[in-house]
């Protein structure tokens, strides 16, 4: 380690240096030249001490693909990669963008210099002045220990903290420029400078050139498993490789771990090269894309990313989840005669790709993991989704019916039939026709929910009645029985159980409509497509959206279903009628579901709860959202806190007890209609907002953080609730809150996240700052 002294002296090396353009550069300190991954100077320093200061202070900020600069840090290999200056989100952009997937469309560092992308780090002469004058990382730390944040609860306006702010990717050949226009933006921005202690041991780092470890192997323990594994995924037979197929589609973005190791990730990705041998990865803009090769095997790479909350997908794979895959994939009785190929037509169509798979077994597999299953869509590393989340209320309920109950061979049969009817927006891509096809899909989903009314009423009339236990009860055992969906605005959250207050609309999945949501945000959703795939995607999601909670509505007494339609539906355009009266209205009364009040949604849910209920009895995800008992007064108050003062809140915040204990308070924003896509604010009912709190940690982009005594969170339940104005918050702020500049936010910070690894182990993540609000 080089002493303080050093780091004071050869910051004096930055300080001073003039500024500097390309050939100044170059003929100080030799022209770049693009580094790739390897070792140097002491690779336990890095793994031991870089890379989790790295974490905690700067993926905090730069981890997904909304990252300022497309600069992610969540790897050593998105060092290399460095800074670009084009935005991965645009919402108007005509033509798709280029794809800068890390890991997968470049290989070297080279090559992503082809792509534009710049270096963050010193590419040129390896010696302490041009490592320290010469990379922009250095720079920033220093920019930023030079000028700190002032010393105002509020930053100025010169701070943009909005996601769709215009982006400063300074290089380092105009980076003088850059600190002159603003000294205050040094890194992290908008937040303290590092502690002493922390920014000099970055700087020795830096000055030795940055080195990282060497790449991450896996144990031989782990290569038994990846082996064993594999084998099952790449058997010869055309039954087997269209298991894999299936089974790859849904589960290319998990991060899976065996058994109970939740140290070493895993990708499972398509290769050009059987187990044994390297993995050649094929990279495709959609996983049905067609690979370009004869026969594509499915592999496990050992992922070297860090562990974000937004991102973080966890699949386990075991001897029990082994058994279960070959009982429904590979020894059900069925036979796959023809390949079903990679046209679009075919592959972006999972009821044509998949028709000869039953459909039993499809929806086994997606239920065994339902929270996994819808977390692709709702917590996926689109990480800004408004255009797709505007389209889901803040606060909802989820339930799936019965694999026994949907009569699979039947319900196979008329997906069979019928899959013209279930076209996705994937299939067109990246078109510059939305209006027309939208128009398209309007008119196969009016056909499809037309017969698929009349396939349920068959089946109903053969068994006369329906009743509760047509809900899947998750088999006495399966924790993922029933989900709860909060939505923050862009971004979203699922969890186990049905949490929070009773909400004002539920779905009812079934396997169709399971499946389509997966094809339409997650297997087809294109981060880099155009404007008008991002459209069609949200409008058709709309749909999926109305299907769901039709079925859900389906269960209660014909004469008060229009009520509750007209309640969910306030204000919404005339097309969401001729959806009602294509199905709801065809449907026939449900008889086996007695109700006792003139409340029956109200009924329904709280039997279904009660039903669910002792699926959760042992679930540890669930219970590490429930309050404390010595608590439920205080949190009890701040739950039913509704109107202004909810509206005043921000969209997800954290308390912090210094006793140790974390809560989550979620601002659920109320709509009249969701039916909208263009004027959402127009249909906000602020009065009618109210909030949800959670034990532990809820969504991956906190907006604030209290500091709250444990004895003192009954006065500030009682302080939330008297809001009335900004400047009511501004004084609960004053007196609770930790802000952007708060010298303590860091402890804070360091606190906060390691409370959520010791509470919440299966989900914990690295907590995103990009939405931290600055009032």
């Amino acid at each position: 380690m080089l002493s303080r002294r050093f780091i004071f002296i050869a910051t004096l090396f930055v300080v001073g240096c003039a500024a500097l353009g390309a050939s100044e550069l170059n003929k100080r300190y030799g022209k770049p030249e693009p580094r790739e991954l390897g070792t140097g100077w002491d690779v336990d320093e890095y793994h031991h001490n870089i890379r989790p200061l790295l974490e905690k202070r700067c993926t905090v900020c730069h981890g997904c693909y909304d990252a300022p600069c497309q600069l992610k840090l969540d790897s050593y290999e998105g060092l290399l990669r460095g800074a670009n200056q084009e935005k991965v989100y645009d919402g108007t952009r005509l033509l798709g963008a280029n794809l800068t997937r890390l890991f997968e469309d470049a290989d070297t560092t080279d090559e992503w210099r082809n792509k534009d992308f710049f270096p963050v780090i010193n590419e040129r002469r390896k010696t302490v002045e041009a490592n320290l004058n010469a990379g922009v990382m250095a720079r920033m730390l220093t920019l930023k220990s030079a000028h700190p944040l002032p010393n105002n609860k509020v930053l100025p306006d010169t701070f943009d903290f909005s996601t769709g702010r215009s982006q400063q990717c300074p290089k380092i050949e105009s980076f003088d420029s850059f600190a002159a226009d603003f000294p205050l933006w040094g890194m992290p921005y908008g937040l303290p400078g590092l502690p002493a202690d922390e920014h000099a041991t970055l700087m020795n780092w830096l000055a030795h050139g940055a080195h990282g470890g060497p790449a991450q192997t896996a144990s031989d323990e782990m290569l038994k498993e990846v082996a064993r594994w594999e084998a099952l995924l790449n058997g010869n037979s055309l039954k087997q490789q269209l298991f894999a197929r299936y089974v790859y589609e849904h589960l290319f973005i998990a991060t899976v771990h065996f058994g109970d190791d939740s140290q070493n990730a895993f990708r499972l990705v398509r290769s050009a090269t059987p187990p044994g041998e390297p993995i050649k990865r094929i990279s495709t803009r959609r996983p049905f894309d067609d690979p370009g090769v004869e026969r594509v095997y499915y592999r496990l790479w050992l992922d070297p990313s860090s562990r974000l909350a937004k991102t973080y997908l966890p699949y386990r794979l075991d001897d029990a989840r082994m058994q279960r895959w070959r009982e429904w994939f590979i020894e059900a009785d069925y036979q796959v005669t023809q390949w079903p190929g990679y046209e679009t037509e075919v592959a972006a169509n999972p009821f044509v790709a998949f028709v000869q798979i039953p459909v039993q077994s499809r929806y086994q597999f997606l239920l065994d993991e339902a929270q996994f299953t819808i977390m692709n869509f709702i917590k996926g590393p689109v990480c800004r989704g408004q255009v797709a989340l505007n389209v889901i209320q803040d606060h909802f309920w989820v339930f799936f019916v019965s694999p026994e109950a949907s009569r699979t061979e039947r319900e196979g049969e008329f997906l069979a039939n019928n899959g013209q009817f279930l076209q996705l927006p994937a299939e067109a891509g990246n078109t510059f026709r939305p209006l027309s096809r939208w128009l398209k899909y309007a008119d196969l989903q009016r056909d499809y929910l037309a017969r698929r009314a009349e396939h349920i009423s068959t089946v109903i009339a053969q068994t006369d009645e329906v009743t509760l236990d047509s809900v899947w009860s998750g088999d006495g055992s399966n924790d993922n029985a029933a989900l709860t969906i909060f939505r923050h605005n862009d971004s979203a959250s699922v969890v186990k159980g049905l949490v929070g207050q009773q909400p004002k609309t539920a779905w009812l999945i079934n396997y169709s409509l399971l499946e389509r949501i997966h094809y339409l945000l997650v297997a087809g959703f294109d981060v880099y497509g155009n404007v008008s795939h991002q459209l069609l995607s949200r409008l058709y999601m709309d749909f999926l959206r109305i299907e769901g909670e039709m079925n859900l509505v389906a269960f209660l007494p014909k004469e008060y279903q229009d009520d509750v339609i007209d309640y969910w539906y306030r204000g919404a355009e005339d097309d969401i009628g001729s959806f009602l009266d294509h199905y709801l209205n065809r449907l026939p009364p449900v008889r086996g579901v007695e109700y006792h009040t003139n409340n029956p949604k109200t009924e329904l849910l709280e039997r279904l709860a009660q039903q669910l209920a002792p699926v959760y009895q042992n679930s540890a995800p669930y219970r590490q959202l429930q309050w404390p008992k010595a608590q439920t007064k205080a949190l009890s108050t701040l739950q039913n806190i509704t109107g202004r003062a909810a509206n005043i809140m921000p969209e997800a915040s954290i308390i912090v007890t210094p006793q140790g204990e974390l809560y989550t308070i979620l601002r659920n924003s109320a709509h009249s209609s969701l039916t909208s896509l263009l004027r959402e604010g127009e249909y906000r009912l602020p009065g009618e907002d109210n909030l949800t709190v959670t034990a532990g940690v809820v969504g991956a982009y906190p907006n604030s953080f209290w500091l709250v005594e444990q004895d003192k969170l009954g006065d500030f339940a009682s302080a939330v609730a008297k809001l009335n104005s900004e400047a009511d918050y501004r004084q609960l702020k004053d007196h609770y809150g930790i802000g952007r500049s708060d010298p303590n936010f860091w402890a804070i910070s360091d606190q906060i996240h390691a409370l959520y690894r010791a509470h919440q182990p299966q989900s914990a993540g690295l907590l995103d700052y990009n939405r931290l609000e600055n009032r």
